[in-house]
């Protein structure tokens, strides 16, 4: 059944697989005709409400053309992104760069060229999918955490503009999924650092909590259910476990938070 709050089109970004696919089918199983972005521009399978369409959200170009084949949209799911792993001094710029570009710019991007037809209705949404590592910062993923920093500043930003055109925005922050996030993580620390062997074995830890994660119909499940909250919150954890980490964050010394991050992610 469709929310009381949206009945028009949404589009979902990276619906090609993991999150982003579980989100678009169970909106289409709502009812809603849902457009699945992503770089092939096929849909997740034959459903009469859901609409390929072709868009990579790091060329503006590409952006623009699928912005040309959509007359009207309601609501926003960013779930299109990838990770990075390697130390601070290892990932050079144009590593750090392709992170933010799909990440943070893609969200950016997509937004400049679709927000006007948000503004059409009088009330509607955009759902970032962000990461707790945006809130907690992970060794070894220092700059796929700052992509997912930079998102929840954004989002707050976003609320507080879009409120007096209706435009409500909250970004959902799923841990350890398993999704082929995981294989497709690029390591870029060369075999020559001095931080390498520390590296394979952080992110060798960080694939088996992910494998061993959540499904991401959890993650979906908690983003579909923003279309049903009046006021949806600026984050939402998914999991139990994940609010009681970001709560802790918040309560327990920095230094420590370090050290137990430390402990879990750089094995010795």
């Amino acid at each position: 059944m469709k929310s009381k709050l949206y009945d028009g089109p949404v589009l979902v970004t990276g619906a090609s697989r993991g999150i982003g696919r579980a989100v678009a089918l169970m909106l289409a199983d709502q009812g809603f005709k849902v457009y699945c972005a992503s770089r092939s521009g096929e849909a997740p399978m034959e459903n009469e409400n859901l609409v390929g369409i072709a868009m990579d959200v790091t060329d503006p170009a590409s952006v623009d053309a699928a912005a040309a084949k959509i007359d009207d949209l309601q609501v926003i799911v960013h779930c299109a992104g990838f990770g990075i792993a390697g130390s601070c001094e290892g990932v050079d710029t144009a590593g750090a760069k392709s992170q933010l570009n799909t990440n943070f710019f893609g969200v950016i991007s997509v937004n400049h060229r679709f927000l006007p037809m948000l503004r059409r209705h009088s009330r509607s949404l955009v759902v970032i999918t962000g990461s707790v590592a945006g809130l907690i910062p992970i060794p070894y993923q220092a700059h796929y955490s700052c992509s997912k920093y930079a998102l929840e500043a954004y989002t707050e930003c976003l609320r507080m503009e879009g409120r007096d055109f209706g435009i409500r925005a909250s970004i959902v922050e799923p841990g350890d999924t398993h999704t082929s996030f995981t294989s497709k993580r690029q390591v870029l620390e060369g075999s020559d650092s001095p931080y390498y062997e520390t590296c394979l074995k952080s992110v060798e830890k960080m694939a088996s909590d992910e494998t061993n994660g959540k499904s991401p119909e959890t993650a979906a499940r908690a983003i579909v259910r923003m279309l049903s909250r009046r006021e949806p919150p600026v984050r939402c954890a998914v999991g139990f476990e994940y609010k009681l980490f970001t709560m802790l964050k918040r309560l327990l010394p920095a230094r420590f938070i370090e050290f137990l991050l430390r402990k879990m992610y750089i094995p010795k």
